[in-house]
């Protein structure tokens, strides 16, 4: 059964609440309202009918109560705004328009919280609710002190929580005192004090405080979710008697929490999107403004020389899947897949068991699940207990087939034992195993040896780090240890990050954004709090403290800048020469390459521009490599090579754009389109045109790639169309 909450908001609206106060450029009732439009604005995205929401204004300037209309005397000034009820776009938008500071201040604040109680009980009657009373007032008007007993006993008989929030004030475990304080404000919070001590569940704080907290995510808080009810087999019950089944429970441990998610939505631009409430056809009232969710309808046709202008229209359900073998498109029917889709049972056994040693942690990356016993069934109480402890003395772990329900798809799940030897809780912890596919296994040579092609091992080698650098690094990273960088209430080392503190700055940062623009569409999005961004950088006194480690190992491994990779035309000048000042062409005997063969052309060609000395040879690297090409999609069966041929032409493109030869592209490329469309290169070329080139953005170089080029945007564009 869902929760159900029923909270009342009580808002000092007098005319003090419009001054500012302490150093502050925002009026007290915009400081107040802070709070109180975020917690409203939860509310509001949660959408729980359960959850819901009235509010009563203190000091304002009409009278609109129960109490009142019934004759009782001492109701006057406070208005109820909006009744209890469930919590809309549309409701907030309303609220937003009646809070306004009036222009007097006769109410009684503890009047105020008799008329929110008086609501609390007629909405909820007796049922189950977490009701409360939230008040929020800088308490400048006098209040009446005596009847604070009565109305505490009150609460305390509804089982209504009472919190009072003061703008300004004191509260010594904040550390914060208002100087200069009025008389009126003084013996008002002495009141509201004593009131908040004649009642069982009621706190009374300062609003500095309160709006502080706001920047500290709220954690959603989530009911167990049963994912599988039924049995745990090993072996087979059917066909084995020495077969083990046992009833157990899976309920979900951790799970992803994705961001909020948006929909496109339709509305007229008469109006602004202030505000929106989806019914139940997806429409949105907006006061009048018609806000709808946009629906998307695709049509289909084929061919068909007898219809009109050549095309036919057909349903959806005429269609059938194909898919692709070689050029040939081979229809799936669904008959066919019902022979492929596999037919599965509702099932969780285990198939075997592996040491946990084997298991490494970079497999538990998927949501995690807990198994339990069904609830009052001893024996399988028993018996999954005696599972638990088996495998956690063997140390083992099980691997287990789970299917949810009829006709899902299969998971492997790896079950570790948790004895409940340390927190007293017996049940299995399950994850998803990968697929074979999922791991890339990559092989990289030892850190502390190097072998030869000959099979010797060297330990020692300019490879290798020294032991003076690996002294320094191992300094370094000591240095910047997270895990006693902070300091704890008493002053003691600590760790930096604790995880119960990391909360995901996408989702809370989003949720803030969205609660923002729910309240104010106009106003600006405030940045996003510091809490959210302090662990982005590392601390300062710990950068601080291992600068000295940190300047060392740069000194020892020699650390140097790279140099910027050279730009615009080729020259000896501008050439790019190593650190040491060697010349590795030479060391290693290598001529200056002046030929590009088919089989290496790519490497070979980057090559010839990373020496070339002069024009003559980059003009007859770029006509080897348009050779290369041509013959690539001459000789291509079908469109085999027309991938290899349209990287070829990618690098050259970029080449002579670094070596300002644009003109050289572009001649070539003109020439490329004649030959292609022409049908000159042995056959239909069409395909190479329009998927590889117009596709892959290979067209003319403009003036913005290369600014001697001469070609405009509106050239290039027009060259693409084939004709």
């Amino acid at each position: 059964m869902a929760d159900k909450e029923a909270t009342v908001y009580v808002i000092d609206l007098g005319d003090s609440m419009a001054d500012c106060h302490n150093g502050r450029s925002e009026s007290d009732l915009d400081f107040g309202m802070r709070y109180v439009w975020d917690k409203i604005s939860t509310t509001v995205a949660a959408s729980r009918k359960t959850w819901t929401v009235g509010v009563v204004g203190l000091n304002t300037d009409t009278t609109d109560n129960e109490q009142e209309r019934e004759g009782l005397e001492g109701y006057d000034h406070i208005s109820v705004l909006q009744p209890i009820g469930p919590m809309s776009m549309t409701a907030l938008r309303e609220l937003r328009s009646k809070i306004r500071p009036s222009h007097t201040s006769g109410g009684d604040a503890i009047s105020a919280i008799v008329v929110a109680a008086s609501m609390i009980d007629l909405f909820t009657k007796k049922l189950k609710y977490s009701r409360r009373i939230i008040l929020v007032t800088n308490a400048e008007a006098p209040i009446d002190d005596d009847s604070l007993e009565s109305v505490a006993g009150g609460l305390n008989e509804s089982n209504i929580e009472l919190t009072v929030i003061g703008v300004d004030f004191d509260d010594a475990d904040y550390g914060f005192k208002e100087e200069d304080k009025s008389a009126v404000k003084a013996q008002n919070e002495r009141a509201l004090g004593k009131l908040v001590g004649y009642c069982d569940n009621a706190v009374l704080g300062t609003m500095a405080q309160a709006v502080e907290e706001l920047a500290t995510p709220r954690i959603k808080p989530v009911r167990p979710f049963k994912a599988y009810d039924g049995p745990l087999t090993l072996g087979d019950p059917s066909k084995y008697e020495s077969a083990v089944s046992i009833h157990v429970e899976r309920y979900f441990k951790t799970k992803r929490a994705p961001p909020p998610s948006a929909s496109t939505v339709n509305m007229k631009p008469e109006f602004g999107m202030s505000q929106m409430h989806l019914d139940d056809d997806g429409d949105v009232d907006m006061g009048g403004a018609e806000f709808s969710g946009v629906k998307q309808m695709r049509t289909y046709r084929v061919n068909d020389p007898d219809a009109p202008g050549g095309k036919r229209d057909v349903e959806f359900e005429e269609l059938a899947k194909g898919y692709q073998y070689g050029r040939t498109v081979v229809p799936f029917s669904e008959s066919d897949f019902s022979v492929t889709k596999l037919e599965t049972k509702k099932d969780f056994t285990i198939l075997g068991f592996v040491p946990s040693s084997s298991c490494e942690p970079f497999l538990n990356m998927g949501e995690t699940g807990i198994v339990v016993a069904q609830k009052q069934n001893e024996e399988a109480e028993l018996a999954l207990s005696a599972l638990i402890h088996a495998l956690h003395e063997v140390e083992s772990y099980a691997v287990a087939r789970y299917v949810q329900k009829d006709g899902a798809q299969p998971q492997m799940f790896l079950l570790k034992p948790n004895p409940g030897i340390e927190d007293d809780f017996e049940c299995l912890y399950d994850v998803p195993l990968p697929f074979a596919e999922d791991l890339r296994t990559y092989q990289f040579p030892p850190l502390d040896k190097v072998v030869t092609i000959t099979g010797a091992v060297l330990t020692e080698h300019r490879l290798l780090p020294s032991e003076d650098l690996t002294e320094a690094m191992s300094d370094f990273v000591d240095a910047m240890d997270l895990s006693e960088a902070s300091v704890d209430d008493e002053g003691r080392p600590a760790e930096y990050a604790p995880i119960d503190e990391l909360y995901n700055p996408i989702i809370h940062r989003m949720n803030q954004a969205i609660r923002a623009r729910a309240i104010d569409p106009d106003a600006p999005i405030e940045p996003p709090a510091e809490l959210l961004l302090r662990f982005s950088r590392p601390p300062k006194d710990l950068l601080n403290k291992a600068k000295r480690d940190i300047e060392a190992l740069i000194n020892i491994a020699e650390v140097k800048k790279v140099p910027e990779k050279a730009k615009g035309r080729y020259s000896k000048k501008e050439q790019v020469k190593p650190l040491s000042g060697l010349d590795i062409d030479s060391l290693l005997g290598q001529s200056r390459r002046t030929t590009i063969s088919p089989d290496n052309a790519i490497p070979e060609f980057k090559q010839i521009f990373a020496t070339a000395a002069d024009d003559a040879t980059v003009e007859n690297a770029t006509k080897q490599m348009g050779g290369i090409v041509r013959r690539l999609i001459q000789s291509s069966f079908a469109d085999l090579q027309y991938a290899q041929a349209a990287e070829n032409l990618r690098v050259m493109r970029e080449k002579l754009i670094e070596h300002d030869r644009p003109v050289l592209y572009n001649k070539f490329v003109t020439a490329l389109k004649k030959s292609t469309l022409s049908g000159e290169l042995d056959g239909d070329r069409r395909e190479m045109w329009a998927k590889y080139i117009v596709g892959g953005r290979l067209g003319l170089i403009t003036n913005d790639e290369s600014e001697i080029s001469g070609v405009t945007e509106e050239i290039a564009k027009d060259f693409l169309k084939a004709t």
